[in-house]
């Protein structure tokens, strides 16, 4: 055995010190931390989140439903620090005991409905709302069908390939190899499903298109975990031409930059959202030009 090989000890006990540890950002029990009453604002959708690809997916689809006229889905976008712990707060573990974002709350019913894990979230909002989910049940079941697909396929991408080729401490080929080859196998899956379709679930914009953007339009468009040239992305011609479409859209446009802390130009970055005009002024631009 090389002297440099991990030999695991017969019981796995957490050093928070350790790498991959990350004792902020997780953690191997649930429940709060420290307790701490999430803010409420005036809409009645409350959304806690952070402008990663799973926050964006719903800042998207709310920014989509204002698009189209639909006034009830005004909504309130916290920011919710995961790097500093804020997942762990007994309000946050209140409205999602998993303490991930994004998690939302519902206060136009009585009792509020908390609502969390982002596919679920999306579903919520398309049925309450009544857009971006096709009424017709052929429809409707090929478009949920990608949605789950997404909700499965994202973690490989994210947590397995992104997380070893970019974030890990050490390269591990074997590691890399394995996701490589599931991240490749996944765009090939979209690049034949959009060979003969406009969108993912066929002609219609849907909440699959807003749940697969965020990882594989970032991925293919933004370089997401600079693995863009070692994915050979431009390669799946028809992810590409879908992903470009998409980033056009002025709701993915401004869904990108709410609750958006890192990653991002200034100009980019709205770290709370509470109306409409503050996209014109509240992102970090003009605040830090504020001096605030």
């Amino acid at each position: 055995m090389s002297e440099h090989q991990y030999q695991p000890a017969k019981v796995w006990t957490w050093d928070p010190e350790a790498k991959g540890n990350g004792a902020k950002t997780n953690r191997p029990t649930a429940g709060p931390t420290h307790e701490k009453t999430l803010p409420v604002g005036k809409h009645p959708l409350q959304l806690y989140s952070l402008g990663t690809p799973n926050g964006q997916k719903i800042t998207i689809l709310l920014e989509e439903l204002l698009a189209l006229g639909v006034k009830e889905a005004e909504y309130d976008a916290w920011l919710i620090r995961i790097g500093e712990g804020d997942q762990f707060s007994s309000g946050f573990v209140e409205v999602n005991p998993n303490s991930k974002i994004p998690a939302l709350r519902d206060h136009s019913v009585n009792p509020p409905l908390r609502v969390f894990e982002s596919g679920n979230i999306l579903l919520y909002l398309a049925d309450k709302f009544g857009h971006f989910l096709p009424k017709d049940v052929a429809g409707r079941t090929e478009a949920l069908n990608w949605l789950f697909w997404l909700q499965g396929s994202a973690p490989y991408l994210g947590g397995g390939f992104g997380h070893f080729y970019f974030y890990a401490p050490e390269k591990i080929e074997y590691a890399i190899n394995r996701f490589t080859l599931e991240a490749k196998r996944q765009l090939d899956v979209l690049d034949r499903q959009l060979a003969d379709h406009r969108y993912l679930g066929g002609d219609e914009y849907s909440i699959a298109d807003i749940a697969t953007w965020p990882w594989y339009g970032n991925l293919i468009l933004n370089n997401q975990y600079d693995g863009a040239e070692f994915l050979d992305v431009q390669s799946y011609k028809n992810v590409v031409r879908w992903a470009k479409e998409i980033a056009q859209r002025p709701a993915v446009i401004r869904g990108r930059k709410v609750n958006r802390a890192f990653g991002a130009a200034p100009e980019d970055q709205l770290l709370e959202r509470h109306d409409a005009s503050d996209f014109d002024t509240n992102t970090e631009d003009k605040r830090q030009a504020r001096g605030e």
